[in-house]
């Protein structure tokens, strides 16, 4: 585990996660989530199943130390670009926590940071503090996607979750974009041409 150095140090450390960087709509969604040493069930949130999702949610907020959400706007998204957001998201999530992380790992997110910081690539199957932030992160967007589709009927972001399928493609050339569309993207420029928007 990645964290196992640092907790051998008696240090607390923050795992942090994103999701949301490539769906046309809506935020772009950061967790944070500080564990005790310890073994973990979490995994990477996409390989699990939308209840197995939060049955591990319910296990974390119980266990965690700390855990904090940070998010971006599609508009935000639009504005400081994919990565900016991610790091923004990410920064918002950790000043949230309510205990101070002494070292960060990340998936492959090279966060400006003066703490020991670890971003391997697929740092949720090496690091249970990622998996779980993995998991809040997804879990609080999908949640974030449920009330858009009460707010903007018609382009099932319930069902995709703002990301590019093809029905979420056709809605998108029918009904042009929504004000939850990422501008910049070019699926929702292309549409935008139609439109007028």
């Amino acid at each position: 585990m990645l964290e196992e150095p640092y907790w051998r140090d008696g240090l607390r450390v923050a795992g942090v996660d994103e999701a949301g960087r490539g769906a046309l709509a809506g935020p772009l969604v950061a967790a944070a989530v500080v564990l005790p040493p310890g073994r973990y069930p979490y995994r990477d949130s996409k390989r699990l199943t939308p209840r197995q999702r939060e049955r591990l949610l319910d296990h974390l907020l119980t266990h965690a130390l700390a855990w904090a959400v940070g998010a971006c706007s599609a508009r935000e998204v639009d504005r400081l670009g994919v990565l900016g957001a991610t790091h923004c998201a990410a920064e918002r999530a950790l000043v949230r926590l309510r205990v101070e992380p002494q070292a960060i790992v990340t998936d492959y997110l090279f966060l400006d940071t003066e703490l020991p910081l670890q971003a391997p690539a697929r740092a949720e199957a090496q690091s249970p503090s990622v998996a779980a932030a993995s998991i809040l992160a997804k879990v609080v967007r999908d949640r974030i996607m449920l009330g858009l589709d009460r707010r903007y009927p018609g382009y099932g972001f319930a069902e995709h979750k703002g990301y590019g399928t093809a029905r979420h493609l056709e809605r998108l050339a029918r009904l042009g974009p929504c004000p939850e569309h990422r501008r910049r993207f070019a699926p929702v420029a292309q549409a935008r041409l139609w439109d007028g928007a």
